[in-house]
């Protein structure tokens, strides 16, 4: 049996959404899928809503994950580049099942959302 007071034992993809799903890596991910080998300033163009600092510290934490690699050019001035993994690569198949997820669903996210919200519910006491 096991044991439901251990999140990850409970369920067992809650550290892959951990590692995947935290704040900024999907849309990385994305990019680097999508755009192939990006700099730095490039990911920040295309990612305009991220800090450099953040985009830094997740970099990092997606390359020590194995998702992404990163090619430093040893040349004046020095050239970095990052890339989407062959591990990051085999995540491709749940963004493109996430992406028909949204676009078949979000609608009714979205409705059910309204309809929930439009309900007059009484006040909580404490």
């Amino acid at each position: 049996m096991r044991d439901t007071a251990d999140p990850e034992l409970a369920c067992p993809i809650s550290p892959v959404v951990d590692i995947v799903f935290s704040r900024w890596t999907t849309p990385i991910l994305w990019v680097l899928h999508q755009f192939g080998r990006q700099r730095f300033v490039e990911l920040e163009r295309r990612i305009t809503a991220i800090t450099p600092k953040v985009l830094t510290q997740r970099l990092r934490q997606l390359e020590r994950d194995g998702l992404i690699t990163r090619t430093y050019h040893a040349e004046v001035p020095p050239r970095v580049e990052y890339e989407i993994s062959e591990l990051g690569l085999s995540l491709a198949p749940l963004f493109a099942n996430l992406a028909d997820w949204a676009t078949a669903s979000l609608d009714k996210v979205e409705q059910a959302r309204a309809a929930y919200d439009a309900q007059k519910r009484p006040a909580r006491s404490l």
